[in-house]
């Protein structure tokens, strides 16, 4: 038995080591890891880490950049360098459902990886950001699904967005590649 209950425990810590690697590049070039938050919101990480591990998110922009905010990105129907539509960016999500909100008591802090959503709390599909700095007023608005825990300066260096609710203008950073790290 207790074997039993030991086996289940190292599977369920190394389900909780899932994370992601970010190869960014544009201005930023460099890799962003990002420890997933499997214990806090598993649903938004079940559909995250399926989206990466199908490869959805290689090329995606980051179309939404605000100084001392935070950097979006994720929207695999319109946000692909190479075959997306950049003035729709921001607008689409993928092909699987909206997900129920999982809000919880993390806070949302430098390095913070949030899930984007429309009005309704229950809107995130695919869309995620990371935050520059402290935004106390998302807690418990937006589900929180991970944290950055390498490459801070490589969040710093993404182009800014100069547009409208800081749309980047011309061409933007990308996710070049995303990588599901067990």
């Amino acid at each position: 038995m207790y074997k039993l209950a030991l086996a289940f425990s190292l599977m369920a810590s190394s389900a909780l080591a899932s994370g992601l690697e970010i190869v960014v590049e544009g201005e930023a070039n460099g890799t962003i890891v990002i420890d997933l938050l499997e214990d806090v919101a598993p649903k938004h990480v079940e559909q995250i880490t399926a989206l990466a591990r199908e490869g959805q998110y290689d090329g995606v922009a980051f179309h939404r950049v605000i100084e001392g905010f935070m950097a979006q990105t994720g929207d695999v129907v319109n946000g692909k360098l190479e075959s997306g539509n950049m003035a729709m960016a921001g607008t689409g999500g993928s092909d699987r459902p909206d997900l129920v909100a999982e809000f919880s008591d993390v806070p949302f802090e430098r390095g913070i990886v949030g899930m984007a959503r429309s009005q309704s709390p229950n809107s995130a599909n695919s869309q995620f950001f990371i935050m520059f700095k402290e935004g106390a007023f998302l807690n418990g608005q937006y589900t929180v699904v991970g944290r950055v825990t390498e490459g801070l300066d490589v969040l710093d260096a993404i182009k800014l967005g100069k547009g409208h609710n800081g749309a980047v203008v011309g061409k933007p950073d990308q996710m070049k590649t995303v990588t599901v790290t067990d």
